[in-house]
């Protein structure tokens, strides 16, 4: 008997829901206050680092980082009820999304005492952001791929290569490389890479804009020129960078942001059919008992990050099936909606239909997830 992709969730502890009270009770004030305004998309597209240093001055940023580095020492369930919250009102949480979600954990699994106290205590008073260097021109999400070398000089790597879609890389401080350290070998295409902790205002770096379709600046393409990284600022093992990205994707693709960054569309399409102004259809409560799962599944994957287990083939279920749910909230929206909608809605639609290309994009594609989905059922 197989066992199941994705583990099952434990029922909630009941100091989750205070905390999770505290959270809203927080978010309405800034709303009404008019420290931001809801959006679609946010945790990528909003980058507002007053507001994350607001979070951070709570606690509610690097919060499992250990007390030793400036963190908080809370659980994994305790930071997802937070971030489930800033997810579901549209925060702008940009700045401190990457580094939280992926940069700190893997941080505390992979480095250095000098790299954790280096990074993790900044990390959690919101004050470095961080990127991600996967992803390269004609790679797609074959991250095996890379061409990004790492050639060993004295006292450290030069590394040179570009890479793509590198999401706020234009504010952040640092990101993780994934570079070939060792010639390819066609038979064992996932040996001979590394990472790196390449700091973003380094000589050599030159780090270009890529635009949306709306004009907006998000993207960025990062050219490496024979940047120097030390030694010291190797992340993990040389060699094991295929395992150690791996478990960062775990993170990466797992969380709410999977399926909640077209809540907010979603909630003003129910406050529309309430009021009268668009038509009740049985497919918007298809997509609420969606969500309702994927928040189970998202819920488990996170139990089992907590528990240090592998959880790679499980959140690359979360991925496929929240971004397509994401997508789905986006056409039904627009499709229910009209030209005499409040302008309101049609700036949620309308940002929900410029970013929804990127759904199923970002954080490795569909197609790339349900092979790696195949290969745990054994299926390849």
């Amino acid at each position: 008997m197989h066992s199941p992709l994705v583990p099952r969730a434990t029922t909630p502890e009941p100091a989750t829901d205070a905390l999770r009270a505290e959270v809203r009770a927080f978010l309405r004030e800034q709303i009404d206050a008019g420290a931001f305004t809801p959006g679609v998309d946010t945790w990528l597209t909003r980058w507002d680092p007053a507001f994350t240093r607001a979070l951070a001055q709570r606690g509610w940023v690097g919060m499992t980082i250990p007390l030793e580095y400036g963190g908080h020492g809370r659980t994994f369930m305790e930071r997802f009820v937070v971030t489930e919250e800033l997810l579901a009102v549209g925060a702008p949480v940009a700045a401190q999304w990457v580094a939280d979600r992926q940069a700190a954990p893997s941080l505390l699994k992979y480095g250095t005492e000098e790299q954790k106290r280096r990074f993790l205590p900044g990390i959690a008073r919101g004050e470095i952001c961080w990127a991600i260097g996967m992803s390269e021109p004609e790679s797609g999400s074959d991250l095996a791929s890379v061409r990004t070398k790492a050639v060993r000089v004295d006292g450290g790597w030069a590394i040179t290569g570009t890479k793509l879609w590198t999401s706020g890389a234009h504010h952040a401080d640092a990101f993780f490389a994934l570079a070939r350290s060792a010639p390819l070998d066609p038979a064992h295409r996932h040996d001979g890479l590394s990472q790196f902790i390449v700091l973003l205002d380094s000589p050599g770096v030159t780090i270009r804009p890529i635009l949306s379709m709306s004009g907006d600046h998000h993207f960025n393409e990062v050219l490496l020129d024979n940047v120097v990284v030390p030694d010291e600022l190797v992340l993990g093992t040389i060699g094991d960078g295929w395992a150690q990205v791996t478990s960062e994707l775990g993170y990466e693709r797992s969380g709410p942001e999977r399926f909640l960054s077209t809540f907010t569309l979603l909630g003003a399409t129910v406050d529309e059919i309430a009021a009268g102004r668009m038509p009740a259809d049985p497919r918007v409560g298809a997509l609420v008992g969606r969500l309702v799962g994927l928040h189970h599944m998202s819920t488990a994957v996170s139990e089992a990050l907590e528990r240090r287990e592998k959880a790679d083939v499980a959140a690359s279920v979360v991925k496929v099936l929240g971004t397509a749910t994401e997508g789905d909230v986006t056409d039904l929206a627009a499709e229910l909606s009209d030209e005499d909608a409040p302008a309101a809605f049609r700036e949620l639609v309308d940002a929900g239909a410029m970013q929804r290309p990127g759904f199923t994009l970002r954080g490795g594609t569909s197609e790339i997830l349900r092979g790696v989905i195949a290969r745990g059922l054994g299926m390849r």
